[in-house]
């Protein structure tokens, strides 16, 4: 048996430590990455959430009320916390396991914190390979929660089967989540902090807002729910509505989301294994040689020198 499918094998038994072991092969991705996780099983369509809004927000907060929901209903969860980094260290405060505390403990409670390396949408390069991994691992529920980057953290739509938004009463999210497309994307709104006087005009202006967007095609309907972690208010509704919309998508397995997703996916391997092609030439040495010695090196031309050298290399 293969290393890649004896790790495979380990995490499908509920390997705990193997799994944790895996996920930092993928952050670091390469060949030993892709080999993992084509052992894996397909990934059940419906089990991803991912969980976007501004920050402040309170997503922290309500994922951890939500995975405590899930798991009062016997499910187990995995939750994925992108957490911002530095784009010239790649360092990351990784944040949300200490914010997460309430859960600790908890078995049926898997937390990884992943930083996102300054990609755009703060959205990890490896979560969709994490989904997988930890889908593998039996966990029922896969809650991603993003760094709340605006307009950007559409992205999470790429590797989510559900887009829960999380907006807050009284910051004027409701006009910024139109201009961001994030209420395109949203399968659920949950108005965060209900317990405060000025969320009920919140929640009203969310549900017009939904309800002059909504395609006439579309047959989900898009829920717009009012919830207090802090009351434990509006839980239970709003578990109810992303598991009514798990229930869609495995009637309408396949959506016009998930046919994206899927192209999504191709690309992106293409783009990691055709990266990984061309940082074998000599060329790409080359480069790397002259950035270091000629600020004023003509970029476009090195990449075409680059490629011209990996076509030839594999004509």
């Amino acid at each position: 048996m293969s290393d890649p499918q004896r790790r495979a094998d380990a995490i499908i038994q509920g390997d705990r430590r193997m799994l944790a072991q895996a996920l930092t092969t993928v952050e670091r991705g390469g060949a030993d990455a892709r080999a993992l996780v084509r052992c894996l099983p397909a990934l059940p369509e419906g089990r991803v959430v991912g969980i976007t809004g501004a920050p402040g927000a309170g997503k922290s907060t309500l994922t951890t009320a939500l995975a405590q929901a899930f798991r009062a209903r016997g499910m187990t969860v995995a939750i994925i916390a992108v957490d911002p980094s530095s784009p010239l260290t790649g360092g990351s405060l990784l944040g949300d396991r200490i914010r997460m505390y309430d859960l600790a403990g908890d078995s049926g409670v898997f937390i990884r914190s992943m930083a996102n390396r300054g990609r755009f949408g703060g959205i990890a390069a490896a979560t969709a390979d994490a989904t997988a991994l930890m889908a593998a691992a039996g966990f029922a529920v896969i809650l991603i929660e993003t760094v709340g980057a605006g307009q950007s953290d559409v992205a999470v739509a790429d590797v989510a089967d559900t887009i829960l938004l999380v907006e807050a009463p009284g910051m004027g999210d409701e006009v910024q989540s139109i201009k961001a497309g994030l209420l395109e994307v949203a399968d659920v709104i949950a108005v965060s902090k209900c317990d405060r006087a000025d969320a009920a005009a919140t929640l009203q202006q969310l549900r017009a807002l939904v309800q002059m967007q909504h395609p006439s095609d579309d047959a989900w309907p898009v829920a717009v729910c009012g919830v207090s972690a802090l009351q434990q208010t509006g839980i239970e509704e709003l578990t109810d509505a992303l598991l009514a919309h798990r229930s869609y998508l495995a009637m309408h397995p396949h959506t016009a989301r998930a046919l994206h997703r899927r192209r999504v996916h191709l690309q992106r391997a293409i783009e990691i294994q055709l990266f990984e092609a061309v940082g074998r030439t000599s060329a790409w040495q080359s480069a790397h040689r002259i950035l270091t010695t000629d600020s004023s090196a003509n970029i476009d031309s090195l990449a075409q020198q680059i490629l011209a050298e990996w076509r030839r290399s594999v004509d």
